[in-house]
């Protein structure tokens, strides 16, 4: 491979295949080098299948509460196979149309090998086998993979997430180890889906990096569904046997279930690159990278999970984009450079039941910028929210007379309003600004109406 490209991408995850195609549209060659399936970990092990699991988890629940609304459903089990089998029928879906896609990009050369980053006399390039591809820059996007702690992950009884979504058949009882978003969520489904779970957290909450009051919020909903939660726990170790699994914990005490998940989150796949002999300086696994993501050496990017910060598919197609835009501007391609996002504009969502999604600062945080006034509005006064069963609440929070800097929402159906929410924190509008303008009646937006409302002195149907 003698050709030069402009660009040489490593991983066709998300944020590498959109780092490959916005190169493409800005008139730039690349290469996309990629040893499995176009798409990476959110297509195939992790944001796709994770919910259509709690899809089905939602049906599950939706069958059992019928009868309440006067509608002759019932809930006689799961055939996890076949659950699987509808997954997998979503994801191939997805595949072949971003396969097309990309290979139907003008410019995008897709490779197929492991590769690993070269850094010689020649230039820069990605090593696969015995030959170079050789671009003008490399982009590193091999995402991250599961942490185990140095557990023994055997797939059957100790298992990651990745196992998780491959079951074909559901274990009667689940101890999952981390009360992060993973864990939260496959907690979640399991549980709709019949499964005895216990949550094992070392941190005195569930999702942790949220506000507190939506982790008090979650964890008491879990409590009504029967999902049992122990907190400030760490693991000792774990001994299997053919019929079960037993978690040993640092307060001698232990927890037996038909199977063990590791969901303490995810770490970047960056060993094994070729990346500290190439000169890239690594922290804690991480690339250390600047604000336009080049990496200590000059022409090397990192994008996605291998930067640290929040591991999002939408944080990837962001830096994925925003690379390419440097890339084409340093060549001439663009008149001006980009703006990388900043982490705190981006959404968070965990897709449990209920559902938690936020963007901007916690309270905390915003504390530390000044006077924070804060307004929240009950779900239990939005009809739309009532009908569909939803209790939480929506919080908006603003600095004295400025704008709007956070937005923390409880709830099943809140992953549908933090689109709003983003547009309004990341443009820092004023609570005056939203209350301007009119939510549809009646929808669970309203919520995000009615707070704004209050903050901007103008109550509804709450009080300021």
């Amino acid at each position: 491979m003698n050709q030069r490209h402009d660009v040489v991408v490593l991983g066709a995850g998300s944020a590498g295949y959109a780092a490959a195609l916005r190169a493409s549209q800005l008139g730039l060659d690349v290469a996309l080098v990629e040893s499995d399936k176009l798409g990476g970990t959110c297509l195939h092990r992790g944001c796709i299948p994770t919910k259509a699991w709690l899809h089905a988890a939602e049906v599950a629940d939706l069958a059992r509460e019928g009868s309440s609304m006067g509608v002759a459903t019932s809930f006689s089990g799961v055939d996890a196979g076949a659950l699987q089998a509808w997954s997998q029928g979503i994801i191939d879906r997805l595949h072949k149309g971003l396969t097309g896609l990309v290979e139907g990009a003008s410019g995008v050369t897709v490779v197929r090998g492991h590769g690993t980053l070269v850094s010689d006399r020649e230039g820069l390039g990605v090593r696969i086998a015995d030959e170079v591809v050789r671009g003008r820059n490399v982009v590193v996007a091999t995402g991250s993979q599961p942490r185990t702690l140095g557990l023994p992950i055997d797939g059957k009884r100790v298992l990651t997430s990745d196992d998780a979504l491959r079951l074909t058949e559901l274990p009667g009882t689940a101890v999952v180890v981390g009360g992060g978003v993973i864990g939260v969520e496959i907690a979640s489904a399991w549980r709709s889906l019949g499964v005895e779970v216990t949550i094992v957290e070392a941190l005195d909450r569930l999702i942790p990096t949220e506000e507190p009051d939506l982790s008090k919020g979650l964890q008491r909903a879990f409590r009504k569904r029967g999902i049992q939660t122990r907190f400030g726990a760490t693991v000792a170790g774990i001994d299997t046997t053919e019929a079960d699994a037993t978690i040993r914990l640092a307060d001698g005490s232990a927890l037996a279930a038909d199977v063990v998940l590791v969901a303490v989150g995810r770490e970047p796949r960056t060993a094994g690159l070729g990346l500290a002999e190439a000169g890239v300086t690594l922290e804690r696994g991480h690339l250390r990278v600047n604000d336009r993501l080049m990496t200590s050496v000059r022409g090397v990017f990192g994008v996605g999970d291998v930067v640290a910060g929040l591991q999002l598919a939408h944080r990837g197609f962001a830096h994925g984009m925003v690379v390419a835009e440097v890339i084409a501007h340093q060549m001439g391609r663009l008149d001006r450079a980009p703006t990388l996002p900043r982490d705190r504009d981006l959404p968070r969502v965990t897709y449990s039941n209920p559902e938690v999604a936020s963007v901007g600062l916690t309270t905390a945080a915003a504390e530390r910028l000044g006077t924070v006034l804060k307004q929240d509005y009950n779900l239990a006064g939005n009809g739309r929210s009532l009908i569909r069963g939803a209790s939480g609440f929506v919080r908006v929070l603003r600095l004295e007379n400025g704008p709007i800097v956070g937005v923390h929402m409880i709830g099943q159906g809140v992953s549908e309003m933090i689109g709003e929410a983003q547009l309004a924190a990341g443009w820092e509008a004023l609570p005056e600004d939203v209350a301007s303008l009119l939510h549809a009646h009646p929808t669970q937006g309203e919520a995000l109406g009615e707070a704004c409302l209050a903050l901007a002195g103008r109550p509804l149907h709450s009080h300021a």
